[in-house]
C-alpha cells in the first residue's frame, strides 16, 4: 500500500559547516515539499564523515543539498566526499529515490562516472534562465514547465560530462548540464537550487560573500537582478507527489 504525505520519511545528507545554514537550508526543503520538520532527518556529512550506504533504510528518499564548504574536486580534504558517491550509487542499485542539489548533483555526477572541473569563467551566482531540453519535455518532473524558466544558482564547479545512461533535462548558456535523470530510476540531480528563494540566496551570499565575490558592490549588483523562481521551486513538491506518492 502506498504512504500517504504525512507518512513520508526523508533523510537529508547536509555538507554545511556553519550551524546557521545547516538549519536554513533544512527549512527550505520542509517548505518547499509540503512535509513536516519531523518528517527530515539530517545527517550533516561534516559532523559525520564517515557512513554507510544502509544507513539510507526505513526512509522513502535521499535529499543531497548544496555546499559552500566543500568540493568534490578535493576528496582527500573532504572524506565524506567517498562514502557519499557510494551510497548515491547504492541509490541507482535499489532503486532509493533521490533528489540532489547542487553539490549533491556534482557528487551524482562524480559518483557515476561523469567529471566536474573547476570553471571560474562559467562561475554562476544569481538567478539564470533555465532552457529545456527535447528529453524534459516528456519527463515526469519538468513535462509541465515552460520552455525556460528561472532557476537559482551558485557555482563555481560543473559537470564537463554526464555519467553514461544518465539524460540531460536543462541548460543555461554558461552550464550546458543543470538538470539530469537516471530513465527507469527514481533519481534526479539538479545542477540549480530548488529549495532557495530569491530571499533565501540574498541571505547566503551576503553571509558568503568573500568567498564568492570581490567586493561588496558586485554583491549588490546581484541582488539587485535577482528574481523570483516558483516553476524551479514546485520541482520539490512535483517529486514529493510523482515519485514518492504515485
Amino acid at each position: 500500500m502506498a504512504k500517504t504525505r504525512s507518512q513520508l520519511q526523508i533523510l537529508l545528507l547536509q555538507a554545511r559547516e556553519d550551524e546557521e545554514t545547516s538549519l536554513e537550508e533544512i527549512n527550505e526543503f520542509v517548505s518547499f515539499s509540503r512535509l513536516g520538520r519531523d518528517q527530515f532527518t539530517a545527517l550533516n556529512m561534516f559532523a559525520t564523515p564517515n557512513f554507510t550506504p544502509n544507513c539510507v533504510e526505513g526512509y522513502d528518499a535521499v535529499f543531497v543539498g548544496g555546499s559552500s564548504d566543500a568540493s568534490v574536486l578535493a576528496p582527500e580534504k573532504f572524506t565524506f566526499v567517498e562514502d557519499c558517491k557510494k551510497l548515491l550509487s547504492y541509490c541507482v542499485d535499489q532503486s532509493v529515490p533521490v533528489f540532489a542539489s547542487c553539490f549533491g548533483f556534482q557528487v551524482v555526477v562524480v559518483a557515476l562516472g561523469g567529471t566536474v572541473i573547476l570553471d571560474q569563467a562559467g562561475m554562476e551566482i544569481g538567478t539564470f534562465r533555465m532552457e529545456l531540453t527535447a528529453a524534459a519535455k516528456t519527463d515526469l518532473l519538468f513535462h509541465d514547465l515552460p520552455e525556460d524558466f528561472w532557476a537559482i544558482a551558485g557555482h563555481k564547479e560543473r559537470a564537463l560530462t554526464l555519467p553514461t545512461g544518465t539524460v540531460n533535462l536543462a541548460a543555461t548558456a554558461l552550464c550546458p548540464y543543470h538538470a539530469l535523470k537516471i530513465p527507469g530510476k527514481p533519481f534526479y540531480g539538479f545542477q540549480f537550487h530548488p529549495e532557495l528563494t530569491r530571499a533565501d540566496l540574498t541571505k547566503r551570499l551576503t553571509r558568503y560573500c568573500d568567498r564568492y565575490l570581490e567586493h561588496d558592490q558586485a554583491l549588490q549588483e546581484i541582488i539587485s537582478t535577482l528574481r523570483d523562481t516558483p516553476e524551479a521551486n514546485e520541482l520539490i513538491n512535483k517529486f514529493i507527489e510523482r515519485i514518492l506518492l504515485s
